[in-house]
């Protein structure tokens, strides 16, 4: 054993010379290194590294990664690792992602390369889910510890943490515990090794003590500095994605390209028409086509002025603008059924500056093929040569136009460059009509739409139809159909219990519908006690996603009971109650998620290209670029661009997007931001420690999938 530690030093001395640095620091070369804006990620493919690559893609942070279960992949040496550019000594990745703390198999060559790459560049490394041992500066977690299940666990940052990379959080880490009867989260819980050099951003109780136990910290050892943490996480989880931003920002020390934004933004749909009622006893929405040969009465669910008026107290009470997204017919039947009246209309046009408006068609028509509803579900109409018969183009342009006018002589404060069709009609909808009206393009061309609303649900990214690029909107299972809790559980329970319950199948159907209920819920308790909760959660997730895209209701989930209020009240109560005051939900209207969507795409593109180089030299940024493209950076607050202030602040750091013109985009890091290596100068060598044993993982933590709910 003593040899092959030897033998392990000896060769990180080695590597040391392999990069061309000097042995000591008497004579250590003055010369500035540069440091590329890349993180080294190396996988395993367990959820926990997978989580961290997310949160970079998500972001736009640039990464290489090397799969260790690849037999083709990289090897991981100094030539890998450093080179020398123009005569200055380059370090190819300002950060380095590993499973654990040593994944690699006994040899520890290429463990040894990064520990001597670490120590000479000043290169972080994050243990993605590793083993509470003192290798990793903590005591093993039978000396007062745990391991275990956290479930349900109250974590929280500790001081050093909101003073350091987690300063964005109020405080509360809490773990999820969505089923009593599947594992989900499991940790080491643990207090720092005698001596050892760690502190702990992030701790929880150790159970059946009085003490906590560390579940993120830093532990500084031979020159190096390790974020170690002990607790697993998908990418999907609440505890991770609070986490999110504080492990990218530690490991960057607060530099990167790429930039993350919590976003919530809420689209109002049928404003001034009426929606169908559910009927609890047909299991249908008699007036809509899912009620064979129209069976039923229609039972019509409109808001009312006061609806109106909480609408506009509400939001002004929350800091939240909702876009309500108008069918101008709808005002006009009111009106010829009322003798004249829309007291809604009225209070609307007079708090029209409150609100932002979105055109949703003047009826509220299918833009799509001509429905044969004579058949549930409904399928297209077909002309005598079997082709489908298409609503023209003629229709569509009246149906943006004419609610367009509408609108404007209504004083709305439009912006006619958006565009939300009746049920996203027009494009595709599986099964029974699987591509876009061809006249639909045409059309958004001919009326200057750029922004058109799509259902995340059946058409998540972003596309080009015609002059318009597609918005993805996350529907909210707040139904359109129902304006009272009991009607909301009645048409829930209908969707997502067996056939031998009563319900639709649609769970026996699709497997991957994640809602699925093993009984019936109470109609009198079921929308408080399980729907908003669910939904909760989900929107929730959504927002801590860096996900720009905009939630959809009805007009109908502000009327009679309001429904869609304690879902917002509960994601904006959620996250307040963890974030703090630097960080704002971003609330942003329509064009501007477009146009974010639509940058971060290029962005993508490019950086995936290779197209993109940034690097760092001292408290010199450079980023280089094609011509045209918008460039994404997060960094210190008080980085200045020839001059003048970069980007706006959030979460502690400035970021935005910046024009290239092909030139490079020289920025200058405050004075405060933590130095980079001034000279590049050997750390003594260290023994690197044996590969890190296994750690469970939860099945629940291993699927990671997201909620798939069918709405």
């Amino acid at each position: 054993m003593k040899r092959s530690i030897r033998t392990t030093v000896l060769s990180v001395g080695a590597l040391i010379a392999a990069f061309g640095l000097p042995a000591g620091t008497a004579h250590a070369d003055t010369t500035t290194p540069r440091v590329d804006l890349r993180v080294l990620v190396v996988t395993d493919g367990g959820p926990a590294v997978q989580a961290i690559t997310a949160e970079l893609d998500s972001a736009g942070t640039p990464y290489t990664q090397v799969d260790l279960t690849r037999s083709d992949r990289p090897t991981i040496d100094p030539t890998f690792l450093a080179d020398t550019v123009d005569g200055r000594p380059r370090a190819k990745y300002q950060a380095v992602v590993l499973p654990n703390d040593n994944p690699f198999a006994p040899g520890f060559a290429e463990m040894s390369a990064l520990t001597a790459y670490e120590q000479a560049y000043a290169i972080p490394q994050v243990d993605a889910y590793t083993y509470a041992r003192p290798q990793v500066g903590l005591q093993y977690f039978v000396v007062g510890g745990y391991a275990g299940s956290v479930d349900g666990a109250q974590a929280a940052v500790t001081t050093a943490g909101q003073a350091g990379p987690f300063g964005y959080l109020d405080g509360a880490v809490p773990f999820e515990d969505n089923s009593p009867t599947v594992g989900e989260s499991y940790a080491y819980l643990a207090q720092p090794a005698p001596g050892a050099d760690f502190t702990t951003y992030v701790d929880a109780p150790i159970p059946g003590t009085a003490r906590r136990g560390s579940l993120v910290g830093e532990y500084r050892h031979d020159g190096r500095r390790e974020l170690v943490v002990t607790f697993v996480y998908n990418r999907y989880q609440q505890q991770y994605r609070l986490l999110a931003r504080g492990i990218v920002e530690w490991m960057t020390g607060g530099v990167h390209l790429g930039a993350s934004r919590n976003y919530f933004s809420v689209h109002v749909d049928d404003v001034f028409a009426a929606d169908d009622r559910w009927d609890t006893q047909l299991n249908c929405t008699p007036g809509d086509v899912d009620c064979a040969g129209g069976a039923g009465t229609p039972s019509p669910i409109r808001m009312t002025a006061a609806d109106a008026e909480y609408a506009k107290s509400w939001q002004a009470g929350r800091g939240i603008t909702l876009d309500m997204v108008y069918n101008g017919a709808g005002s006009l039947d009111q009106r010829e059924d009322n003798n004249g009246v829309d007291a809604l209309a009225d209070k609307l046009q007079a708090d029209r500056a409150q609100f932002r408006w979105i055109n949703h068609t003047y009826t509220h028509a299918f833009l799509g093929c001509e429905q044969d509803t004579s058949v549930v579900p409904w399928r297209c109409a077909t002309n005598t040569n079997g082709s489908t018969k298409w609503i023209s183009r003629n229709a569509i342009d009246d149906e943006i136009a004419l609610n367009r006018v509408w609108g404007q002589n209504f004083g709305l404060p439009l912006q006619n460059d958006e565009l939300v069709t009746g049920e996203h009609s027009g494009m595709a909808v599986l099964p029974q009509q699987p591509q876009d009206n061809p006249n639909l393009a045409l059309s958004l061309t001919g009326n200057g739409v750029k922004w058109l609303a799509s259902d995340n649900s059946r058409d998540p990214e972003q596309r080009q139809v015609g002059s318009a690029s597609t918005v993805a909107r996350y529907p909210m299972n707040v139904y359109y159909n129902v304006g009272k809790a009991a009607e909301a559980v009645d048409e829930y329970n209908w969707i997502y219990t067996s056939r031998a319950q009563g319900g639709s199948g649609i769970c026996e159907d699709h497997a991957d519908t994640t809602t699925c209920l093993s009984a019936p819920l109470d109609t009198a308790t079921g929308y408080a006690g399980r729907i908003v909760p669910t939904e909760i959660h989900t929107a929730l997730g959504h927002v801590l996603a860096n996900d720009p895209k905009p939630h959809f209701i009805h007009q109908s989930n502000l009327a009679e009971e309001r429904l869609a209020y304690p879902v917002l009240n509960g994601v904006i109560d959620g996250y307040n109650s963890l974030f703090a005051a630097n960080t704002p939900l971003v609330n942003e209207p329509m064009r501007d998620i477009g146009a974010e969507l639509k940058r971060r795409g290029l962005w993508k593109s490019a950086v995936q290209a290779g197209q993109v180089t940034a690097y760092r030299v001292g408290d010199t940024v450079t980023v280089v670029a094609p011509n045209g493209l918008d460039v994404t950076a997060s960094l210190p607050t008080g980085t200045q661009r020839a001059g003048a202030a970069y980007g706006t602040p959030y979460a502690g750091r400035a970021s935005g997007w910046t024009a290239s013109t092909g030139a490079p985009i020289t920025l200058t890091l405050p004075s405060s931001t933590p130095a980079a290596p001034s000279a590049v100068a050997a750390a003594r060598p260290a023994p690197v420690s044996a590969p890190a044993p296994g750690t469970p993982v939860p099945p629940a933590v291993r699927e990671g999938a997201e909620d798939t709910d069918r709405r």
